[in-house]
This record gives structure tokens, sequence and C-alpha cells, in this order.
């Protein structure tokens, strides 16, 4: 985690604190500012250390936020967030974890039962306690029931988008101990889903003892939970980091193992004992002519270890992508020749799924065609929410104003250096419906329909009949999760794949770390359907073009290779996509 998104974090929790207290207009602003903080492109510590009006400059924050950003920065804490939290003593995020639970909630249920965690959230729905509180019932008080399990689960584990960069930085840092012959994230994170337990980072050195010392004074540590001769343990924020220094001879056998998953590995070694083979963290050793291969790790001639590679030729296999190591048949692929040529992230040729400041965006339309420019996209999409189900306070923009926007993108478009399309991310209603007119959508180059509210439930119906409607070219986020928040829409993947491919229309990966919707098995579905999949970022700034990245992954998990991606074609075959 880095130290913009930690402090972020501090400013959204004081919104949230505000919030539950009733306090008016700052939780909106602590929100705009924490937004602002964590998707900043530079280390907000280097603005802090120039002091407050440096981190002033960042859009939203005023020099009241300004001044705690540089306390949070300077000394890891924030007083005011400590007095907040002593007069509202709960478990906030946990609380708003549970769906249809947010701040205002959270108060009331503490003022009216006391309630601080998630145990005693539960215990008061399972008591009948929640429908007698005025405003609340005995539906909603079972829907918060109802999710207080996957709550449990997602505040156990890590977004993606938080993950990587931390994953990335530990190996960095790494990378440049002299100690150190290799380095590599392993586990969940080095097969890119979508939330990970801890961060496991793989070092191949001769010295553990000195790898272990110089990863425990690794400036980002703020706690260290346990450090031995191989093995050690600390916490960056609220994510664990999880070091094991092996052999360097060994590296290749211990990254296979350790990155997972049990079933894959599970898989390989019945595969490895089929061929009178042994498979472990420590290599493929040949136990043929050994007595008892049970008898040590390295009995037999090994013959596989020293990099990954060498694993899988072994058992006469190629290399498998970490993406698609889960168990799900790559294995009976890569045996009979038949592993995707899997989408790269070189690939991705544009956005079609961005945001501007006419609706809940932060920069101009020209910035968002700047920003797509300067990452290297040969085209960009304009749609900005329309009005309808799901928008409130006043996001998104009527039939008119959409209109009269399309004349601005238009105009924008003259002047960029790259191709820009004209649309709209419309909303999905109950029924299927699309939020926009017909006769606007056909003044459109390009519609994005997106489900916003009623995010529980079946919604293939719904999905399909927004795929079959003739002006829609893109179903956005379909199922409408928020990872760790929301589980969103339940969807017959196969069903909603083979509409789209009749219908023509392409099923996205939101790139969003917090969405990643489609996730990987959907995605699956939809390529063996037929189905074209957009990668888009949903951008509502220029940084968030950066998201592209897991989007990428996320398809890869899903076994796409580039063709069956909208937006590796280039503009002239988008073109002919929408017509």
């Amino acid at each position: 985690m880095t130290r913009n998104d930690a402090a972020a974090d501090r400013l959204e929790e004081m919104a949230d604190r505000l919030d539950a207290m009733d306090v008016e207009y700052k939780p909106r602003a602590y929100r705009r500012a924490a937004e602002n903080v964590r998707e900043y492109p530079e280390p907000i510590e280097r603005l802090a250390g120039q002091g407050p009006e440096a981190v002033g400059e960042i859009d939203g924050v005023g020099d009241a936020i300004a001044s705690k950003v540089v306390e949070y920065v300077e000394t890891g804490s924030i007083d005011e967030l400590e007095e907040l939290r002593e007069e509202l003593p709960v478990e906030i995020d946990a609380l708003t974890s549970v769906e249809g639970v947010g701040p205002k909630t959270v108060g009331t249920l503490y003022e009216a039962l006391g309630i601080r965690t998630l145990d005693d959230l539960e215990d008061a729905a399972a008591a009948g306690e929640i429908q007698e509180i005025k405003g609340f019932g005995a539906k909603t008080e079972q829907n918060i029931l109802e999710g207080i399990e996957f709550a449990r689960q997602a505040h156990e584990r890590q977004l993606l988008g938080e993950a990587v960069p931390l994953g990335e930085a530990a190996r960095s840092y790494l990378a440049d101990q002299p100690s150190v012959e290799a380095v590599e994230v392993a586990g969940s994170l080095r097969r890119w889903k979508p939330t990970i337990g801890d961060v496991d980072v793989l070092v191949g050195s001769d010295d553990g003892e000195r790898v272990v010392k110089a990863f425990t004074d690794w400036d980002e540590a703020e706690t260290v939970i346990e450090a031995g001769e191989t093995k050690a343990s600390l916490r960056v924020g609220s994510v664990r980091v999880d070091l094991r220094v092996v052999a360097p001879g060994e590296f290749g056998a211990a990254l296979q193992y350790f990155t997972g998953s049990r079933d894959h590995n599970v898989a390989l070694r019945n595969r490895a004992i089929e061929r009178d083979l042994k498979m472990n963290e420590y290599g493929v050793f040949d136990v043929s002519e050994v007595e008892d291969p049970d008898a040590g790790q390295r009995v037999g001639d090994r013959i596989g270890g020293e990099t990954e590679e060498s694993m899988y030729m072994a058992l006469d296999l190629p290399l498998i992508p970490p993406e698609l190591r889960e168990g799900r048949g790559e294995i009976e692929a890569a045996a009979a020749g038949a592993l995707p040529d899997l989408l790269a992230e070189a690939d991705v040729r544009g956005d079609l799924h961005t945001h501007t400041d006419w609706s809940d965006g932060g920069n101009s339309i020209a910035e968002m065609i700047e920003g797509a420019a300067a990452f290297g996209h040969e085209y960009v999409a304009i749609t900005d929410h329309a009005t309808g189900p799901g928008m409130v306070g006043g996001v998104g923009i009527d039939d008119e104003t959409l209109r009269e926007q399309v004349g601005e993108i238009r105009a924008a478009a003259d002047d960029a250096d790259i191709e820009v399309f004209a649309g709209v991310e419309a909303n999905i209603a109950g029924d299927g419906s699309i939020s926009v007119a017909d006769e606007i959508l056909a003044e459109l180059d390009l519609v994005v329909a997106s489900p916003h509210a009623g995010l529980s439930g079946d919604g293939t119906d719904r999905l399909i009949a927004a795929a079959e409607h003739p002006q829609v070219d893109i179903i956005g986020h379909p199922t409408g999760r928020y990872l760790n928040q929301r589980p969103g829409l339940t969807i017959e993947y196969d069903r909603l794949a083979s509409a789209a491919a009749d219908a023509g229309t392409a099923l996205e990966v939101n790139a969003n770390p917090r969405r990643l919707d489609l996730g990987g098995q959907a995605v699956r579905a939809a390529v063996e359907a037929g189905a074209t999949i957009a990668i888009d970022t949903d951008a509502h700034r220029p940084v968030s073009y950066e998201y592209m990245r897991y989007g990428v992954h996320t398809a890869r998990r899903g076994w796409a290779e580039a063709d069956d991606v909208l937006n590796t074609r280039d503009a002239d075959g988008i073109r002919r996509f929408l017509a």
C-alpha cells in the first residue's frame, strides 16, 4: 500500500465517521480529497515534505485537510481521527462492508443498540432487535444478517489494486539487495486474483539471514510480525507481507509451488506420480529406482527445479501462465498443445468507457483525451453517466445535455491527436430498458449500458434484454459488484454470453480494481460462447488509465486471446464493430 493509499484511507474513514455523526458537508469534502490523494500520480510524502501548501495543490484538498495529510505522513496518525474514533468507538470499515449498512446506519445502530463490531451486528440481527428501531424493518434486518458472512470474508482480503503496487515495491526493494539472486511475488497475487489474503514474496539467496534483515528494515514496514533465518512477515498498513528465502538452485521449484493454486499443484503432482516422478517445492525428482520415494523431500535424481519452466518440462508440459493455474483444465490443455495465446497488455489500443466533469469525472473532455493519448492509446470513448436508475446527487446528465455534450466531444476530437468516440454510459433499468431515448442513442458513436440500481438477485434476463437493444454496444460492469462491498447480480453467464454474441454486443471487463467485472470465469464463458470482450477502465481521471493492466490480467484469467477483445482492434475496427 502506498502512502497515497494509506492517507486516502484515513481521510475516507474521517468522512465515514463524520457522516455517521450527522455532520453536514464535511464528509463529501473528505471523500473528494481522499479520491484525489489516492489517484495523485506522485508520492504524497514528497509534497508533504514541502508542507501543507504543496499538498493543497491537489484538487479538492483544502488547507485543513492538507494539514492532516502532512500530520499523517510525519507522525503516522491524525489527532482528529483519533478523537473521532474515541467518540464513535465502532469498527466502521467492517460494519459498512455489509451491504445496505452505510455510515449513517452505523451511527444509528450504535446510538440505539451500542453496536460496535460485526459480531454485535450479527447478534442484534439474530435477536430481532434491529427491526425494532424506527426506520428499519424485518426485511432490512434479514438483509443485514445475510450480508454479514460476505462482509467477514471480504474484510479479510485485499483488493488486487492495493496488493499489486505493494508487491511490486517489495520486489523492487529486495532486488536491489546484494545478497538477492532472484526475487518474485508468488501466491494469488501472481495469479492476479481479484482479492488476495497476503502478499507473498519469494527470494533466491544463499544468505537468508541477511535478506530477512534487509526485509525487516524496509522503510515501508510498519510492524514486524515475525522474523527467522529464512522467513519473515511484516505489515504495511492493513496488508501482511510474507517473505520466504530459498536456495537459488531451487528458486524455480519454489516459485512454481508457492504460486499455486492448490488444485493446480495437486493435479501436477498426480501427473508426476504417473511418470514415477516426485514433485515438490524443491524440484522434480526421478524416483523410478528409489525404494521409498517418501523417505525425504529430495530423494532420487533431480530433473527440474532451477527454473519454473524446467518444472513443467519435466512433466512434458509447456510453461503454464500463472493466471491459468486454477485447476480448470489448463494442464489438459497444455498437454494437448491447446493453451490459449493469452492477451498481453501491449495488445490493448484504446479505452471505450471513460468519464469527464460533465458527470462525475474529475477532468474536462480535452484533458481525458490528452490523458488517453499520453497513456499511449490510439483512441478513447467519452461515455459520461446518463441520468436514470442508480444515479443520485445530480450525477447523470439528461438527454438534452447529452446532445449538447456530443457537440463538445466532436469539437474536442477535431483538435485531438487520437481518435475520439462520442458515447454515453446509460443505465439498465430493472426490466432491461435503457435510460436514454432511442433517438439520442442513435446520434452517438457508442453506447455502454450498465446496471447501477437493483444490484441483487438474478440479473440474467435484464442484461440479455439490454444486450439485445439495437443501440447498445457494450454491457458495462455486468454484475455491478464492488469487491469487498457488494457481490452484485447473479448471472447465468452462458445465457448472457450467447445472447451477447448473437446480438453483436460486447461484454465488459471493467478494469477498476474495485470492480474487475466481469471476472475470470465469466470471461471464459463469454469467450467460449463467441462473445466479444471489451476491457475498459471506467476512468474518471487520466491517472486511472493505469487500471487497464488489471483488466487485461483478469481477461487472461478467463483464457482470453487478443482476438477476443474489442479494443485490441484499431479505430477502423472499432467503427466496423459499432456499425
